[in-house]
């Protein structure tokens, strides 16, 4: 069952327009950016309790899919990471498909083999990371 709440859109309106997109269409519309295919990541606020929605580059093996916390390179973690490491019962929507994950961040074993999945995906999460001191973090998401 989808994380339930009131949602509470974020403070950039390109990512929220492109959620608003997404929703409105059942997930036939707004799933590509960057010329790359998305997907919508739910999580909850870990101050406001609201559920947050974040447009994430589509990274998926088998069942699983990964969301690679980059913030465009940015020395600090996007507010969604640190929202799932508060509480890693997520919601993901790919197209019209929904359903429940837990989020973990990847070990260092899982990250190497899930990088090349996701520069694969968005190649600029190399230049990202090279752009940061920080190790961008790789969340791996399971079915529930």
């Amino acid at each position: 069952m989808p994380l339930e709440g009131t949602h509470k859109p974020g403070t950039w309106d390109y990512s929220n327009t492109q959620v608003q997109r997404y929703e409105s269409s059942g997930g036939t519309k707004g799933i590509i950016a960057a010329g790359k295919p998305v997907v919508v990541l739910w999580t909850r606020g870990r101050r406001s309790g609201a559920i947050r929605k974040t447009p994430v580059m589509r990274v998926k093996d088998g069942d699983s899919y990964a969301a690679v916390a980059s913030k465009g390179g940015s020395s600090e973690h996007p507010e969604w990471y640190l929202n799932l490491v508060d509480d890693p019962h997520v919601t993901l929507q790919d197209g019209p498909a929904i359903g429940d994950y837990v989020a973990r961040t990847a070990t260092a074993d899982e990250r190497a083999e899930w990088w090349p999945k996701a520069t694969g995906a968005y190649p600029l999460y190399d230049s990202y990371q090279a752009k940061t001191k920080r190790e961008i973090p790789l969340v791996i998401l399971e079915p529930a």
